[in-house]
């Protein structure tokens, strides 16, 4: 059973820094949701989640088109967590490295992008069993 978890606990927190994919959902202009396999990155901290992308992507095209509400979900087995939030998309440089200094410390040093964006959550709905 879903838990809203507004004070997510040790165990989630964790569940974010092993490496796991997870599918970021995005909607379409028809309203349609769009599902695709990421990394992602979150902070606790500051309730952002990140997951870098090219400039030129869907997932990317739907939020900077005003599509900002998107869910962030990881499975495991029988634990798994959704991150629901606001996302805007940045192309500054400070912004991408960044993300990408995160993603490499979760998952590897990803390959070079020069199109290179980051799609940052502001999260303010936490649900899962992790």
């Amino acid at each position: 059973m879903a838990r809203d978890l507004s004070d997510p606990g040790p165990g989630l927190l964790l569940f974010f820094t092993e490496r796991h994919l997870a599918t970021l959902t995005t909607l379409r202009p028809d309203g349609t949701p769009h599902v695709v396999p990421v990394g992602v990155t979150y902070d606790a901290a500051t309730r952002t989640a990140r997951v870098i992308t090219s400039g030129t992507s869907a997932k990317a095209r739907h939020v900077r088109d005003g599509q900002a509400r998107v869910a962030v979900c990881q499975v495991d087995g029988r634990r798994w967590a959704t991150l629901e939030g606001s996302a805007v998309v940045r192309d500054d440089a400070g912004s991408v490295a960044d993300a990408v200094e995160r993603y490499a410390q979760r998952y590897r040093q990803p390959r070079e992008n020069p199109a290179r964006v980051v799609i940052e959550i502001s999260v303010d709905r936490i649900l899962g069993n992790a």
